[in-house]
């Protein structure tokens, strides 16, 4: 049996639709499973039953999981904390046991927001410290990961963006809409300070990840990478109006902490370890979001005519 078989969950989501394609472009033998939003190449499981999944698992025999699937939005973790446990949390601790079990290894996506954003840039080894629901559940994700295996590992990036389904399927991409509603004055937080990541980027690691981890078994735990480029949520939107042209007039930066959940300030990721391994890449910001929104911009202007 191959030795490159990988099972990708919430493969149709944000970041998984960009894992899935990296895996099979690096001749991996591939199974991605969804939940919600199926596509003929997927299949779909609900990944908290832990029968169905062990069953998936144990009949396919991957020798590596990329655990994408999460409840990942922060106001709506607030709404509904028991889905998001048995999400997060229940399902993570069931996949992590079940490859530990069959002898492959986990791939967990955490986040920056297990930090309080007040000591950046925050490195592998640093205490974490969530702020809010989202980023305790993501914490306990890694934890239960780690447990189940010292083999596994944990992947932590910051806010992702790339091609969407939807404008607000990306905490960055769903700043477009701002130019489309532009008949009222916006306000835009300018206080957070993010280091957006092309989830291109994240997948082309997850390969590189796991190849490397095949070819040495100490490449395990916690590792960090984010986007190499600072900005607040008003300096997106300052990038997306100069990359095309957009006026702005009507969006004025907000100087208070966001609403709702609370966010770290700066919880800026170092990428030194990762780094020294060899492996990531950085898409600019400008160009990742020419790339992402240019059709959505398309579309917009067909609406006009």
């Amino acid at each position: 049996m191959s030795e490159k078989r990988v099972i990708i969950t919430g493969a149709s989501g944000l970041l998984g639709r960009a894992v899935l394609s990296a895996f099979k472009c690096s001749q991996w033998t591939v199974m991605g499973t969804s939940f919600s939003r199926t596509g003929e190449d997927l299949v779909p499981i609900d990944i908290c039953n832990h029968e169905e999944t062990k069953k998936l698992v144990k009949n396919f025999m991957p020798n590596c999981i990329v655990h994408c699937a999460a409840q990942r939005f922060p106001d709506k973790v607030e709404k509904d904390l028991d889905g998001t446990i048995r999400l997060n949390v229940e399902a993570t601790k069931n996949l992590a046991v079940l490859a530990a079990e069959f002898g492959a290894t986990m791939v967990y996506i955490s986040t920056d927001y297990v930090f309080d954003g007040t000591k950046p840039p925050y490195s592998e080894t640093d205490i974490t410290n969530p702020l809010n629901t989202y980023g305790k559940t993501k914490l306990q994700g890694e934890q239960v990961t780690l447990e189940a295996s010292q083999d596994h590992i944990v992947l932590r990036v910051p806010v992702l963006y790339g091609p969407v389904e939807y404008l607000g399927e990306s905490a960055v991409t769903v700043l477009l809409q701002l130019f489309f509603d532009s008949e009222e004055n916006k306000l835009v937080s300018d206080s957070e300070i993010r280091y957006p990541s092309h989830v291109d980027d994240i997948a082309s690691l997850c390969v590189n990840l796991l190849e490397l981890k095949q070819k040495n078994g100490e490449v395990k735990g916690i590792f960090h990478w984010g986007g190499k480029e600072s900005m607040t949520k008003y300096g997106m939107v300052q990038h997306i109006a100069s990359v095309f042209q957009l006026p702005m007039n009507h969006i004025s930066p907000d100087p208070y902490p966001s609403q709702g959940a609370s966010r770290p300030h700066n919880a800026q990721l170092s990428n030194e370890k990762l780094e020294k391994l060899g492996v990531g890449k950085h898409t600019s910001f400008r160009e990742g979001i020419q790339s992402t929104l240019a059709l959505w911009i398309q579309r917009k202007k067909l609406e006009q005519i």
